[in-house]
């Protein structure tokens, strides 16, 4: 008994209402993974391959699909149909289209082809080390670096002064060579790099002595980088046109600087907001009073209110880092208040703590009885509460 084929939207994997573009593209995927040359040896891909490629067969032409969508695979039972590859025309220009994309997937890529064409050159990369307060409100620095430039003896040529480079004779200038291969198909031509001229199209028969064929003088040089203000530790500046140079008149790279920014000793930074840890005695904890808060713009008075507890958090608005996308608008400043309990007191000032503490002491333990009494009770009836 035969065995039952799968229906050929199943094997697409795609709904019985898709458009011709979504076919293909589906087609296009499984071939690209099952194709024989992909999987050498393997006889489940060349078959799954195979089922794929009779699926498309019929789904990709209307008249064949109006037939399988009405009678199923019974329409084309002994009328010579797709059974194997015999009903396929892979030379059609639909087949041929699908294949040339596969292979130019396949082997373009797998062997680096390209054409010698204009190439823009490599981004460079180098690291610049500013302070916090160079961060927050923005700093021109001026890097010394090695960068590469035309040569003057020949013009970037590579070529001996008095001669000139040659048109590559393995490809004919074109930077790239065809050759064919054996698939499961049949020849197929590929495109790889040609191996003589590198992909340039030109070969180089007597080298200039200045930069040795290379076309590019390396020279020391000063840059002039702005770094903008609210710009943040690990973030990247770029400078167009710094990099390495481009290929065949190709435009150059460009320069990518690193922020590398330095540890403050009492500021913290989060996003565009600002933290800091302020210490205030405790009598103006007590009383209040005003005190000394360092920001990123100077010094400013606070006016602490009486009665202030220790960690009492405060914010200074506007104090923080401005925005890089807006440089009127900045985060805040947070500051936590920390009562600082002095660990060296005079005998006056230990005689005036204790005068202190017999005048509130009362007060206070009267405040403790009352709490530690309610959790007493709270905790019996918890604990009752519990027994069962």
């Amino acid at each position: 008994m035969a065995e039952q084929k799968r229906d050929y939207y199943e094997v697409l994997g795609i709904d019985k209402n898709a458009d011709d573009a979504t076919i293909k593209k589906a087609y296009k995927t499984l071939a690209k993974k099952y194709h024989p040359d992909m999987n050498p040896g393997d006889a489940a891909a060349e078959e799954k391959f195979k089922e794929a490629s009779e699926a498309y067969a019929i789904l990709s032409d209307p008249e064949k699909r109006r037939q399988y969508d009405q009678y199923g695979h019974a329409a084309f039972d002994g009328a010579g149909g797709p059974g194997g590859f015999g009903g396929f025309d892979f030379n059609s220009a639909d087949f041929g289209d699908i294949f040339g994309d596969i292979f130019g997937d396949i082997f373009g890529s797998r062997r680096g082809g390209r054409s010698n064409g204009p190439m823009k050159g490599a981004n460079l990369r180098t690291s610049v080390r500013i302070t916090f307060e160079e961060a927050v409100f923005g700093v021109d620095k001026e890097l010394d670096l090695t960068l590469k430039d035309e040569c003057t003896a020949c013009h970037g040529t590579g070529a001996k002064p008095g001669t000139s480079p040659e048109t590559c004779t393995k490809c004919g200038g074109k930077g790239q060579v065809v050759f064919s291969q054996q698939s499961f198909f049949g020849t197929v031509r590929n495109v790889q790099t040609c191996p003589d001229c590198h992909g340039t199209g030109k070969v180089i028969r007597d080298k200039c002595p200045d930069c040795r064929g290379t076309g590019y003088i390396a020279n020391k040089k000063k840059i002039q980088v702005s770094i903008p203000a609210g710009i943040d530790n690990g973030q990247c500046v770029r400078i167009r046109d710094k990099g390495e140079p481009g290929t065949n008149g190709g435009p150059r790279g460009d320069l990518l600087v690193e922020v590398v920014v330095g540890r403050h000793p009492i500021f913290q930074r989060q996003d565009e907001d600002i933290y800091s840890t302020v210490p205030m005695s405790f009598a103006i904890a007590a009383l209040g009073g005003e005190i000394v808060i360092d920001t990123v713009d100077g010094k400013v008075i606070y006016d602490v209110k009486a009665g202030t507890q220790t960690d009492t958090k405060v914010r200074l608005k506007g104090k923080g880092v401005p925005s890089l996308r807006n440089r009127n608008v900045r985060g805040d400043h947070y500051v936590t208040l920390v009562v600082q309990v002095p660990d060296k007191l005079s005998h006056e000032a230990r005689e005036l703590l204790k005068k202190f503490d017999e005048e509130t002491g009362d007060t206070l333990n009267a405040s403790k009885n009352v709490t530690s009494s309610s959790a007493e009770e709270a905790s019996g009836k918890s604990k009752k509460k519990f027994r069962k």
